[in-house]
């Protein structure tokens, strides 16, 4: 068995630094509704060396009512107009916001894409959803700077766990105390 590190964060209110400016000309992000044919190579792009599953594993009527459900907001950010990363968020019941899955395909990484991605993403949560909190989790498999960035961007670590490789998405809410 492999255990993975797993750090969870939290945000407890929008930033007041400055808006991060286009790192690249081209670059944009909106809020956006993606249909599942759209949605599937992008999350693939970005996840597949993340080692994410999740959505891959829904059915296609699963995943077409997630992405649907006015409880899911996503960002996208493009180049040129060409998706190149997302910003996935859950708004749950309790008031509490997940930041489910956020990224930059590889060709676009390292050019602080991620950076202004995950600014803009957060800024238009804040002010649609008003959260009590958003909050994330991150792993050994993910960039060595994931923590980083979060951090810059507002986010505090709350619980550290190690959790089996194959621990499931309810595995990981379980850690720190929610349900599904």
């Amino acid at each position: 068995m492999v255990l993975l590190r797993t750090t969870y964060m939290e945000c407890l209110a929008p930033t007041t630094a400055p808006v991060l400016s286009s790192p690249l000309p081209g670059a944009s992000v909106s809020v956006e509704r993606l249909s599942a044919d759209n949605y599937l190579p992008l999350f693939r792009a970005v996840g597949d060396p993340l080692r994410w599953a999740g959505r891959t594993n829904m059915g296609p009527l699963a995943l077409q009512a997630v992405l649907a459900a006015p409880a899911t907001q996503i960002a996208v950010l493009r180049m040129h107009g060409q998706a190149a990363g997302f910003c996935e968020f859950d708004v749950m019941a309790h008031g509490d916001s997940e930041l489910a899955y956020f990224g930059v395909i590889p060709g676009m990484q390292k050019k602080r894409l991620g950076p202004f991605l995950l600014d803009a993403a957060l800024r238009a949560h804040w002010q649609q959803h008003a959260p009590r909190r958003i909050w994330l989790h991150t792993d050994d498999w993910d960039s060595p700077k994931a923590i980083e960035t979060y951090q810059r961007a507002g986010f505090r670590i709350f619980a550290v766990h190690d959790l089996d490789e194959n621990a499931t998405y309810a595995d990981c809410r379980a850690a720190i105390g929610l349900g599904r």
